[in-house]
């Protein structure tokens, strides 16, 4: 009968084999996975960077579902390498094409002093809360911590605020800051979904915050009962990692704009008019900004505002569900964001269209000239300050 060191030579001559050095690189390239078999405790005590657990006892009744495509790249370990030989030749019995089982194991990477980290653990009440995103490998425990520990600026608790609040909130954003210093009107339930007819009259954050929690107790809602404006948007904006703008006047768009990047924070921005509606993300850090897409507002008689012109109620939902879903990409590093891309939505002939949004070779508010741009308020065409000199 073979010994255990009979079957694991034999099954060491099948796999490939890679060093702690190798396995360094391997695992930051794109599309490639982490995968940590050990055991629950053993995970919990350290593990390498956004690795996938799955305890060796249960790898092939769980890598089909939290892994499907078979040709996804796999850095397989374990404490010292032997569970991780056993796993690399399961896997490969199961149709995975590129595996590698790493030599040493988690003590030699820790010995050799490699980037490691003590994961965050989701308690029993969490890890029935978010199940579904944790059955997603793009998501998974990593990306659920990920996603609480974000923090997540709302402009606006109206239209296109309500939706997008609400699905954020139920995802696990774990800090959702809302400005909004108006107060709950009748005229706003059409559309507006965070409030209800027992608000009337209250202010809007706090019903908001109300909605919010109700939803999801692990949210941290934090309300800004202010008027956004040159003396307090630095302040403000500085505490969060992204903005989701729901703003519906010009001048609060550029002062966003401006802000944001001196700053470096992206913006879900999101409108709305009629029966048509529009997301784009504005990321200062790589792509084009507000002021690339719009150098200066139109005409006032060419932008009514909607409580000029009217919108239909279920338009902010699709359009503030849009900006959810562009904020959760964000957060996770997942999938291809619409940074540089404008989706337009037609409600009447049920179609999006895209288009492509360029850097303006003459738009001076860059993020390579965040030191020098000069926050202020904007009004009449919305032009900027002129860029202070750079230090002598």
């Amino acid at each position: 009968m073979a010994s255990l060191r009979d079957l694991l030579t034999a099954t060491k001559a099948q796999i490939r084999e890679v060093t702690t050095a190798e396995a360094d690189d391997l695992r930051v390239a794109p599309g490639a996975i982490t995968l940590d078999v050990r055991e629950a405790d053993e995970y919990e005590q350290g593990a390498l960077p956004k690795a996938l657990h799955i305890p060796r006892g249960t790898l092939e009744t769980s890598i089909e579902m939290k892994v499907p495509a078979k040709d996804t790249p796999l850095v397989v370990y374990c404490a010292g390498g032997t569970r991780s030989a056993f796993a690399a030749k399961s896997l490969e019995e199961l149709g995975y094409t590129d595996v590698v089982s790493v030599v040493g194991g988690f003590n030699r990477w820790k010995d050799e002093g490699r980037d490691w980290v003590t994961p965050a653990a989701l308690t029993a009440e969490q890890r029935n809360r978010y199940k579904r995103h944790l059955l997603l490998p793009e998501v998974g425990e990593v990306g659920q911590q990920e996603l609480l520990q974000a923090k997540v600026l709302f402009l606006g608790a109206g239209g296109l605020g309500s939706p997008a609040a609400m699905y954020l909130a139920a995802a696990g954003v774990g800090t959702i800051g809302i400005i909004d210093m108006d107060v709950v009107d009748a005229s706003n339930l059409q559309r507006q979904i965070l409030h209800n007819t027992d608000r009337i009259g209250e202010r809007k954050v706090d019903s908001a915050k109300k909605t919010l929690t109700l939803i999801n107790p692990d949210v941290n809602v934090v309300t800004h009962d202010v008027r956004l404006g040159a003396d307090n948007v630095m302040s403000i904006l500085s505490e969060y990692d992204l903005v989701v703008d729901g703003t519906d006047n010009f001048p609060t768009r550029f002062l966003v704009n401006d802000a944001s990047v001196k700053l470096g924070i992206p913006v879900v921005h999101g409108s709305i008019f009629r029966f048509e509606g529009m997301v784009t993300v504005f990321d200062p850090k790589n792509g084009p900004t507000y002021r690339d897409m719009v150098p200066e507002p139109p005409p006032a008689e060419l932008a009514p505002s909607c409580s000029e012109a009217g919108v239909l109620g279920v338009l902010p939902g699709i359009i503030g569900t849009l900006q959810a879903i562009e904020a959760i990409k964000l957060i996770l590093d997942l999938g291809d964001p619409l940074v540089g891309r404008l989706l337009s939505y037609d409600s009447m002939e049920q179609t999006f269209r895209e288009f492509k949004v360029q850097v303006d070779p003459t738009n001076e508010i860059t993020y390579e000239n965040r030191d020098r741009i000069q926050i202020a308020e904007l009004e009449g065409m919305c032009a900027p300050l002129p860029l202070e000199a750079p230090p002598a």
